[in-house]
């Protein structure tokens, strides 16, 4: 028979277990500091880049608020503080800077939202049915962008793709799953499969 007492010892033996296994040292589970970056998580990291629409909120401020593209030199130009560089920066860190911008004289305690609101567009090429250039949308993976470029051609590789991103000069393969997600500014390239 269970007492008390040694049932309040296994509790504490339980969850003294439970707290050494959720005691990572600042690690998400399945997360490692050596390892490689996963594709997902790669898309999770938004950077701002040119042909990005962006609209900026600047509250209590309408004249200064509004919505702007970023240019090829990698900027947006706003009222009152002129060119400000977007190119690269997440939304918060555009946010940020605006602020810090502003708040040097031009606005007291300035709070400031960015967000995009149209993405800059993906390509995509090879065993489609009509390549090109199509708007991005949130949440997009390769099995969408082909869907919307008219599916894959009889010679389509089915298993790979090729993907360039727009901040790098390499392409790189992957198994094309279901979950292979597409960032603002891709490149996707579907293969011949060899018979």
């Amino acid at each position: 028979m269970l007492t008390l007492r040694s049932f309040l010892v296994t509790l504490a033996v339980v969850f003294a277990l439970m707290v050494t296994a959720c005691g990572t040292s600042g690690q998400t589970a399945g997360a490692r500091e050596d390892g490689p970056v996963t594709q997902s998580q790669l898309a999770t990291a938004y950077a701002l880049g040119s042909s990005d629409r962006l609209r900026v909120t600047v509250f209590g401020h309408p004249d200064l608020s509004g919505e702007f593209e970023v240019d090829g030199s990698g900027s947006i130009s706003m009222p009152l503080i002129g060119q400000m560089r977007a190119i690269g920066l997440s939304t918060v860190e555009l946010e940020t800077a605006i602020a810090e911008r502003l708040s040097d004289g031009y606005v007291l305690n300035p709070r400031v939202s960015a967000e995009v609101i149209n993405y800059r567009p993906f390509y995509i090429l090879g065993e489609v049915g009509r390549p090109g250039e199509y708007p991005y949308t949130s949440g997009l993976t390769v099995q969408n962008a082909v869907a919307a470029a008219g599916g894959f051609t009889y010679r389509a590789n089915k298993r790979a793709v090729f993907i360039k991103s727009i901040d790098s000069d390499q392409e790189i393969a992957y198994d094309l799953t279901p979950s292979t997600v597409v960032k603002p500014g891709d490149t996707i390239r579907i293969g011949e499969r060899i018979f």
